[in-house]
């Protein structure tokens, strides 16, 4: 069976359908579940081409409705697990932000290559081991011992040039 008329005539469908399907979704939610439910409701019209009716806009209207309620519901299912977690493992009281890190030692990271900044961040930071870290970053766990050893000496020769120790 060729693909391609009955792709062609999706794509010519479709194409009438996104800025009123967008325009909808704008008003009902935020733009990166707008995106993302405009996209299911795409893949639905896809599947369900051969139900669609000759105009169908207010079908498509139905189905992205329909799957705005199932992102809505995975929201807050999200949301209730989240408030789990957070009552069972409470992340420290402090944790550095990205843009909150002692000044010099900010400096001194982003002069680390971005690899070895993270080795350091990861390690100091996260309180993570070598054969954890090699976990996130990819890396053998003998590398990420070498490489972080190297990447705290350059860190310390770098925060004693500014005269800093955080």
């Amino acid at each position: 069976m060729d693909v391609e008329p009955r792709r062609t005539g999706f794509d010519a469908v479709a194409q009438e359908l996104i800025e009123p399907l967008r325009r909808y979704l704008a008003r009902r939610t935020d733009p990166a579940t707008a995106d993302d439910v405009l996209s299911e409701t795409l893949l639905v019209a896809w599947r369900r081409r051969a139900e669609m009716p000759a105009e169908p806009l207010a079908w498509a209207y139905a189905v992205a409705r329909n799957c705005l309620a199932n992102a809505d519901r995975a929201r807050r299912r999200q949301d209730r697990l989240l408030v789990r977690i957070w009552q069972v493992a409470r992340p420290p009281e402090y944790a550095p932000a990205r843009d909150d890190p002692d000044p010099a030692l900010g400096r001194a990271l982003a002069r680390l290559s971005s690899v070895d900044a993270e080795l350091v961040r990861l390690w100091a930071w996260e309180e993570l081991g070598p054969a954890e870290i090699a976990q996130v970053v990819g890396l053998s766990a003998n590398a990420v011992s070498i490489r972080l050893h190297r990447a705290r000496k350059k860190l310390k020769t770098l925060l004693d040039q500014e005269g800093e120790r955080p």
